[in-house]
């Protein structure tokens, strides 16, 4: 008798990990990819300022993790669902499925996509924006969301001869974080020498949905006189699911796939969400709370015929908001009390005990 077949659409961030414990299972999993590997929408700011740093942890080919050895992955781009027959298709392929995770996640500014890249694809784009922010004196971060804080400390520290501004349109950035998180990455920001504009909304680029890095001058409909800036970073949290190539009715009014609390799709036999693209909750919080695994679990119980659990989103956001710094790493509580890794451990211990071997199973070596 066959095994069921699980496809999972999308390998970012969660839907990396869901297949790696899928691939545990008594199943046989088909990921698709628009991406050669994973190519981690997080820590911004180490990405524009330390691009083969960042590539270091966040940028991983498929065939670098262990637990995917028995995973069929299939590099192309989801071009549609038909419910019924229970397929997906991409550019080139029809593929059936017993089970089917959507994992697509989100678009958001020029770093997170859904179109496809090969691996040169891949190391131009990462080139390019750090390029660009090198070669500029001075550098406007526009929002108020952790990209947007990590980015502009990140590029201050490393390159301190820039002049660096940060603009938020509230009194305080981080404002779906505890105050206390705000309180200490502004405490980082000033001894970096960031200048806070608060209270300023910009006026974005017409016809760019700031989906690139521009120059100034950025007008503010908050009605400060306009800044000018050799290189504009718009991180305003303008996020799109990658959900253009499911049929409208599976989605909400945003075009975020509707789950019920087991992250199961109504309507769709089989099929379940995690991640960015998964409406679980006001915030979205499925990919930085683990629902990987409870999505993983609840697969295995369909097929099962046991009962499902649910997923319980959480009120604020937490984790990395200002990426490494020479002192470690940051890691704030939903409490917005941080914990801090001292920087030798992120290398020695974090890195490739905490995350290569415990939450991926394991990453071999890269060339």
């Amino acid at each position: 008798m066959s095994r069921p077949r699980v496809v999972v659409a999308g390998l970012g961030d969660s839907g990396l990990l869901t297949a790696i414990h899928l691939a545990r299972a008594d199943v046989d999993v088909i990921g698709i990819s628009s991406k050669p590997g994973l190519v981690s929408g997080q820590e911004l700011g180490l990405r524009l300022a330390r691009p083969d740093a960042w590539a270091r942890d966040y940028r991983i080919a498929f065939e670098r993790f262990r637990r995917l050895d028995g995973v069929e992955l299939v590099h192309d781009e989801l071009t549609g669902l038909d419910v019924g027959a229970r397929v997906v298709t991409t550019r080139h392929r029809t593929i059936g499925y017993d089970v089917l995770v959507v994992a697509t996640g989100v678009s958001n500014g020029f770093w997170r996509h859904p179109r496809f890249q090969t691996e040169a694809d891949v190391t131009e784009a990462l080139g390019s924006a750090h390029d660009r922010l090198a070669a500029s004196a001075s550098v406007l971060v526009v929002g108020g969301g952790a990209a947007a804080v990590g980015s502009a400390l990140q590029v201050a520290t490393r390159w301190p001869e820039k002049s660096v501004s940060l603009a938020f349109p509230g009194e305080r950035a981080l404002p779906r974080h505890h105050p206390r998180a705000w309180g200490v990455a502004r405490r980082r920001l000033a001894a970096a020498g960031v200048a806070l504009l608060p209270g300023h909304r910009a006026e974005l680029p017409p016809g760019s949905g700031a989906d690139e890095i521009t120059t100034g001058p950025v007008a503010w409909s908050t009605g400060q006189p306009a800044s000018t800036a050799d290189a504009v970073l718009w991180a305003v949290g303008r996020v799109r699911p990658n959900s253009g190539w499911l049929p409208p009715d599976l989605l909400d009014e945003q075009g975020f796939v509707r789950v019920e609390p087991t992250l199961r799709m109504p309507g769709v036999p089989g099929g379940f969400a995690v991640g960015d693209v998964a409406a679980t909750d006001a915030l979205r919080t499925s990919a930085r709370n683990r629902a990987d695994r409870l999505v993983a679990r609840n697969v295995v119980a369909h097929l099962q015929g046991r009962p499902l659990a649910s997923y319980r989103g959480r009120e604020r956001r937490w984790g990395s908001v200002l990426g490494p710094e020479a002192d470690g790493l940051r890691v704030f509580a939903p409490s917005g009390h941080p914990f801090r890794f001292p920087a030798w451990s992120v290398d020695r211990v974090l890195q490739p005990w905490i995350v290569r071997r415990g939450i991926y199973g394991g990453v071999r070596r890269g060339r």
